[in-house]
């Protein structure tokens, strides 16, 4: 942000947002000054929204037909052409989700660019409205100092020295110089009407911050959000998890879309006023602040007379003048009317109350501490306010681009899903390498069990009275494929499935199980290769 400086000049975004053609909603061309209050001028800003309507409806509308086409042309995939496919799905959910994450952090950079921009004019608000505040308050209280605190000792000043003719006259001179002094604070501007302005603005613009930025803040997690969900369907391939994320992924679509309309305008707007912040100030208060004042805080320039430089001048002298006349009494007439120092001390005591606050409206009424207070609504609002305004629209186009193309890529992950559950479907049940059938086979232990080749039962001296059993092929459960595992050299690593009875050997041995298979069979073969007949 840069710093504050004698002046004000506008940034190039702000300059390149107020070319932007300003159109009525019938198309007729609209002047570019700020009027907020102007029919045609707000019908100019709703055009903007109109314009990013139109996108999200040329938007939805590619996304229809695309999805129409798709499911029009859909084909016959070939077993080879699936790997390709999923690919191209993966990479285009992988590009959408960095789109995605990168346009949060685009969005949470605006996001705080805007809110320091508008915390730093509610803040300016705030001190130029207690500035103005004092200098009511200060004019206020040395008028009723002059006109209620003054009088009450001048009456009684006048009755204990009503001897001294001369007294008196010097009395007289006093009220007289009083007089004056309310007369000068009474011309200068009373702020009041302004400070309440200031005041509901300030209130309306936090109020509609506070609520803004949370709303951002919120949707940001439901960008977040979607996109977890995106990756999480496709990671385990969960249909549930993708219908959600498509439904999420359409509202954040149009959220994204009324979020560019709702910036843009708010962008352009703000862009009107500050290319000349200047002539709309003027304008709002000549009913109720005079130019030259208003000028002389605007611009703060050297060369500028000071509107309020001759009632502080009166004010200084007549109540210098006042002081000097009041030591006088004090010196001369204390001594002859000494119950008259209670009085006399007490006008002393106003008049240096008065210089005070004398000095103090004198600070105040100077253009410098409003003029900087000036300078920094503007530089906040129309450099990081804007700034974060074009910010949030930057990710608002960002997260339209990257959910749209998720909304595409998610038709071809639901039928590659479709597919891979078709080609499980295919499979043989009873192969007992399919998992589905392993699962079934554990889940109903009432079917059928094949007897194990060799058990825990046996004794190994037994071994040369076992038959192989039938060619039939089993779907026995874990429990008995585990019992020969032990058999076979006790080492789980290898498939627990029985060696006999089945069409093909399993894809690996260890050697014990294949020692252990060759002598079994050896000794199994060997009686009836011994029995010649007679």
């Amino acid at each position: 942000m840069p710093p504050a400086r004698a002046g004000y000049v506008a940034p190039w975004w702000v300059s390149w947002l107020h070319r932007l053609p300003h159109r009525g909603l019938r198309l007729q061309s609209v002047p570019a000054a700020f009027r907020p209050r102007d029919a045609d001028y707000q019908q100019s800003l709703l055009f903007l929204g109109l314009v990013s309507a139109v996108c999200l409806g040329l938007n939805l509308l590619f996304l229809t037909v695309y999805l129409i086409c798709l499911c029009c042309c859909k084909r016959d995939q070939d077993p080879g052409s699936k790997r390709p496919h999923s690919c191209c799905v993966t990479w285009m959910a992988v590009t959408a989700g960095l789109i995605c994450c990168a346009a949060v952090g685009i969005g949470f950079y605006g996001n705080s660019e805007t809110n320091d921009g508008v915390y730093q004019l509610l803040y300016a608000l705030d001190h130029a409205n207690h500035t103005l505040t004092g200098i009511d308050s200060l004019v206020a209280d040395t008028t009723l100092q002059m006109q209620v605190g003054l009088e009450q000792h001048l009456q009684r000043l006048n009755e204990l020295l009503a001897a001294r003719g001369d007294y008196l006259q010097t009395l007289k001179f006093l009220q007289q110089l009083s007089g004056s002094i309310v007369l000068q604070l009474s011309g200068l501007p009373v702020w009041r009407s302004t400070s309440t302005d200031l005041t509901v603005l300030a209130g309306h613009v936090a109020y509609v911050e506070y609520y803004r930025w949370l709303a951002y803040l919120l949707f940001f997690m439901l960008v977040l959000t979607v996109c977890l969900l995106a990756c999480l369907g496709l990671a385990k391939r969960s249909r549930c998890l993708l219908t959600t994320m498509l439904c999420c992924g359409l509202l954040t679509l149009i959220l994204s879309w009324a979020s560019v309309a709702v910036d843009t305008a708010a962008a352009v707007g703000t862009s009107d006023f500050c290319v000349a912040p200047d002539k709309f100030i003027m304008n709002q208060t000549e009913s109720e602040i005079s130019a030259e004042v208003v000028h002389y805080y605007l611009y703060c320039d050297q060369g500028l007379s000071n509107p309020f430089q001759q009632a502080l001048t009166v004010f200084q002298r007549s109540l210098t003048t006042m002081q000097i006349q009041i030591q006088g009494l004090i010196q001369y007439a204390l001594p002859i009317f000494p119950t008259a120092e209670k009085d006399l001390l007490g006008v002393q005591q106003l008049l240096n109350s008065s210089e005070t606050s004398l000095h103090q409206l004198t600070a105040m009424l100077d253009c410098r501490g409003l003029h900087k207070d000036y300078l920094d609504a503007l530089i906040g609002i129309c450099y990081d306010g804007v700034e974060g305004l074009l910010y949030l629209v930057l990710f608002s186009l960002l997260v339209a681009a990257s959910f749209s193309t998720i909304i595409c890529a998610t038709p071809r992950a639901w039928k590659l899903l479709t597919g891979r559950d078709r080609d499980y479907d295919d499979m043989d049940d009873e192969d007992p390498f399919n998992p589905q059938a392993r699962r079934i086979a554990s889940h109903n232990p009432a079917r059928g069990q094949l007897r194990s080749f060799c058990s825990y039962s046996s004794s190994l001296g037994s071994q040369s009275s076992l038959h192989p059993p039938a060619q039939t092929i089993s779907n026995a459960p874990v429990s008995e494929y585990m019992n020969q595992a032990v058999l076979f050299g006790g080492n789980p690593r290898y498939e627990n499935v029985p060696l006999i009875g089945r069409g093909s050997p399993p894809p690996t041995y260890s050697p014990s199980m294949r020692a252990t298979y060759l002598s079994v069979t050896d000794e199994h073969v060997r009686p009836h290769s011994t029995e010649v007949p007679a």
